[in-house]
């Protein structure tokens, strides 16, 4: 029977799934070579580990793996039922504080080693965990495409470690009670993005949609509906949308270096923000929390028919 150790947090109620060990080696190489291993030869197992019954649909895979940079405290694959991940903010403040629960790492600063380049983060005597995610842009602006039901939509395309559509258009106002029509509006606006041909730099797909409205009153600057690449809503603020938003703000001259950003998600957690220029763009800082939620070792009979409704091969991962 395959055992797979893991610890779950959750960042701001969106789960974070850190495997500790029993995962198959991915081999050594660049950490994007890696990421391809991990879509092209473990994608079962991944769904396993990312899916009912052992996981909710929203949870984001924490692979650790060894860095290639001898100064990165680890290397970290990202991924979801919907495939791996470049970069995930959520992700990276839960595994910073599994790793310190686990004795790990220290208060401090640390740097850590992803599929799309080496971030620095850093756990806050508190409990609270900064990371200073990948360089973001805004690579297209005003970008429109037409929703048969709703008319165009006009929106922003930039890069936080993730490819974003951002738009303030919405069909309804961004609260709970409004989940279902804000989950069939941006799974519109994902499907029409794909048959008109509009991608990120490079053909990337753009597999997160961004709804975005300013807050009157309060301690936030707004709030966000995002769309996971696994078709559910980030309960989180979403590190990385957060980034995309910082940088077409930055684009603007909205918001000026330094200056603190207050993001609250879907379900009224918070992310505070800032960023410092880059080269191209932006290097955004994200602060939030993460809390622990399951220490666990998850087991896989070979006789369970559920295995195989994820397409897991039961004579081997």
């Amino acid at each position: 029977m395959q055992k797979i150790e893991v610890a779950d947090s959750h960042t701001g109620g969106e789960p974070t799934r850190v495997v500790l060990d029993g995962f198959p080696d991915l081999g050594g190489g660049p950490l994007p070579e890696r990421r391809a291993r991990l879509d092209h030869d473990f994608g079962r197992l991944r769904l396993a580990l990312t899916t009912e019954p052992r996981a909710p649909l929203a949870t984001v895979l924490a692979l650790l793996t060894p860095p290639t940079d001898p100064a990165c405290a680890t290397g970290v694959l990202y991924a979801d039922s919907g495939g791996s991940l470049g970069m995930c903010g959520h992700g990276t403040i839960g595994l910073v504080h599994t790793l310190a629960a686990l004795d790990r790492i220290q208060t401090g600063h640390h740097r850590i080693e992803t599929a799309v380049g080496p971030i620095d983060v850093e756990l806050h005597p508190d409990g609270a965990v900064s990371v200073d995610n990948v360089e973001s842009y805004r690579y297209q602006k005003a970008v429109t495409c037409i929703l048969p039901d709703h008319g165009p939509v006009t929106g922003d395309i930039a890069w936080g470690g993730n490819w974003f559509f951002i738009t303030h258009s919405a069909p309804a106002p961004l609260e709970p009670h409004y989940r279902e029509t804000l989950e069939a509006y941006t799974r519109a606006i994902r499907q029409a993005l794909e048959n008109l041909g509009i991608t990120g730099e490079g053909g990337a797909p753009i597999d997160h949609i961004e709804l975005y409205a300013p807050l009157q009153g309060g301690d936030a600057d707004s709030r966000n509906f995002v769309l996971c690449p696994t078709l559910t809503y980030d309960r989180s603020p979403c590190g990385t949308g957060t980034s995309a938003r910082l940088a077409c703000l930055a684009a603007d001259g909205a918001l000026a270096p330094g200056e603190i950003y207050r993001q609250e998600g879907f379900t009224g957690s918070r992310f505070e923000a800032s960023y410092r220029p880059g080269t191209r763009g932006i290097r955004p800082r994200i602060r939030g929390r993460a809390h622990l939620t399951a220490r666990s070792q998850l087991l896989f009979e070979p006789d369970d028919p559920l295995l195989e409704a994820v397409n897991w091969n039961p004579d081997g991962f």
